[in-house]
């Protein structure tokens, strides 16, 4: 059996384009977390369940993994620096942010595509990453905003006329 290397494997997936989200949450001292990922999908309608993949080196998911809950936030094509911001480990990543509070006290991103609240419902393991399953809590979203993509390893340059 032959084995893809990793480089390899991220390149060639590197030709689907994803969108972006910022998945975020409170650590349990009250600061805002906050990671950007292009591992994000619907799973099912009935019950209403997103998933998303984490790195098992990230900094960021084991704060919000004890809280039970997070936010995700689909990035505008507005925000591209935002989510290289967000793709960063440490830092402040939240300086200069406009923020928001969702109903429940996670930190939102103002000019989302979309947003998503959601506790989580079950991890699972995936290689270097893990599969978070959510169940959405609540939904909204904005009509009128293009969303944020990543192609072959960044963000297109975006003109619109």
């Amino acid at each position: 059996m032959t084995t893809v290397e990793p480089d390899v494997l991220r390149r060639v997936c590197g030709h689907w384009a994803t969108g972006v989200a910022v998945v975020t949450g409170r650590a349990a001292d009250g600061a805002p977390l906050g990671m950007a990922v292009n591992s994000f999908t619907s799973l099912s309608l009935d019950p209403p369940l997103v998933l998303f993949c984490p790195a098992l080196a990230s900094s960021t998911w084991p704060g919000i993994r004890a809280a039970g809950r997070f936010a995700v936030d689909v990035l505008a094509t507005r925000h591209a620096a935002l989510a290289g911001v967000f793709a960063r480990s440490g830092g402040d990543k939240f300086a200069g942010v406009p923020l928001r509070e969702t109903a429940d006290g996670l930190p939102a991103i103002e000019g989302a595509v979309a947003r998503l609240v959601c506790s989580v419902d079950a991890v699972h393991p995936g290689g270097d990453h893990e599969i978070v399953v959510g169940r959405v809590q609540h939904a909204e979203h904005e009509d009128d905003l293009d969303p944020l993509l990543f192609h072959r390893g960044r963000t297109p340059d975006y003109h619109f006329v």
